[in-house]
């Protein structure tokens, strides 16, 4: 596993167990950890967390992978999924709140209907991710986490729509649209500023 990834993986999550580590990035992570912890890069205590070099050190790897990419490409990506996110939020938002409430799920009909819409978002948001993939390999794992998230949400396991602090297609999300601002070299704030932060 390559140290990018986990720095990434890491960064993304804020904390992190190493099992759970090792479960979003599909692989065993413990010797990378482990190297990563003994150069400072790491921080390990209750859970995992990158410390200020560890920043540093990404900063420097995200850098040096975006200058391998075509940046056209990966700009693309990144403006065509703004506008699958504003149909993302809006499900979830949707899903959260029915008539301005709390959704109590009571409503399966309600429910259904929200869901429903999840597998056009899937369906839109999955080219993005094949093309900001062939820039960038390494995002290529986004569409089986999405996909294994939407899996469990077809299943009748709602949870795995927007339960945080777990891959859940909300978590997995938010860490893709994090990986296509960083790609297209613009930053949260300047999401932010256009309306267009999660």
């Amino acid at each position: 596993m390559s140290e990018l990834a986990v720095l990434q993986a890491v960064r993304l999550k804020g904390r992190v167990g190493r099992d759970d580590l090792a479960a979003t990035l599909g692989e065993d992570v413990a010797a990378t950890v482990d190297q990563l912890i003994a150069s400072g890069l790491l921080l390990d205590g209750k859970a995992l967390r990158v410390s200020t070099e560890g920043r540093a050190r990404l900063e420097e790897l995200l850098t040096a992978e975006r200058r391998h990419a075509d940046q056209a490409v990966l700009s693309a990506a990144h403006r065509d999924f703004r506008s699958v996110n504003t149909e993302f939020k809006a499900l979830v938002t949707d899903w959260q709140l029915k008539d301005g409430r709390p959704n109590t799920n009571e409503d399966a009909d309600y429910d259904a209907a929200v869901l429903t819409r999840l597998d056009g978002v899937h369906q839109a948001v999955t080219p993005i991710i094949a093309n900001a993939a062939a820039q960038l390999p390494r995002l290529d794992r986004y569409g089986a986490k999405l996909q294994a998230a939407l899996d469990k949400v077809a299943a009748g396991d709602t949870a795995w729509l927007s339960r945080p602090l777990i891959d859940s297609y909300h978590t997995v999300w938010f860490e893709l649209h994090e990986e296509l601002i960083q790609a297209a070299g613009l930053t949260r704030e300047s999401e932010a500023k256009s309306g267009d932060a999660h």
